[in-house]
């Protein structure tokens, strides 16, 4: 009886660990029917018994191809029935992505980030009028915030604006007929607003403890 045991070691590669052993057996015997019919009729049957260990997704849309899919994935492409579905090919499963394309950008000033020189490039596109005023307004006092969390000392306008004609190859200005940028305490009162704010929806325990008294 010891000499029969068998070990997970010793036995065949699961394809698709999920289903389980005794689907990679029914596969493999599906596999080793002479006939095409039989093959048929085992493989709609091995479809069933698929379906049934997933019943919450027989409403989602192509789960019949999903299973078809499976079935030749774990019969390792070497299995001669009639699918409903285009066959799939081991070279495209096997298919490495292309390697996703990061952006390499290097800002001179790296404390604005990436998404104000985004802000700066759709700004530019916009046409003259009190809309691209206000969008030019609002991006100078957001990179002097921005210009704050980096450097906790204040900030003169002028640098500001410097560095905004410098970003937009001097196509963007602050019009002179707003005010000044946000006052610095302004702009670091906000964001300790907001950290105060955080920090209040904590629970707060009282200092007294419900002693069980017996």
């Amino acid at each position: 009886m010891i000499d029969d045991l068998e070990y997970n070691t010793e036995r065949e590669h699961l394809i698709i660990p999920e289903y389980g052993r005794h689907m990679q057996k029914m596969i493999n015997f599906a596999k080793s029917r002479e006939t095409k019919e039989e093959r048929n009729k085992v493989a709609k049957s091995i479809i069933s018994v698929m379906g049934n260990l997933q019943p919450h997704l027989r409403d989602v849309p192509d789960f019949q191809h999903k299973l078809w899919d499976q079935l030749f994935i774990m019969a390792d492409f070497d299995l001669d029935v009639d699918s409903p579905y285009p066959i799939p090919l081991r070279e495209v499963l096997q298919q490495r992505p292309e390697p996703l394309k990061y952006p390499q950008n290097h800002p001179k000033y790296r404390f604005y980030g990436n998404n104000i020189k985004t802000m700066i490039d759709v700004a530019i596109t916009w046409e003259d009028g009190d809309l691209k005023d206000a969008l030019v307004y609002t991006i100078a006092n957001h990179m002097k915030k921005c210009f704050l969390n980096w450097n906790k000392d204040t900030v003169e306008d002028d640098v500001i604006l410097v560095h905004l004609a410098e970003l937009s190859n001097n196509q963007l200005k602050v019009k002179s007929s707003f005010d000044d940028l946000s006052d610095a305490n302004s702009l670091m009162r906000s964001k300790k607003k907001y950290a105060s704010n955080k920090k209040s929806k904590k629970p707060q325990h009282s200092g007294r403890t419900n002693r069980k008294r017996y």
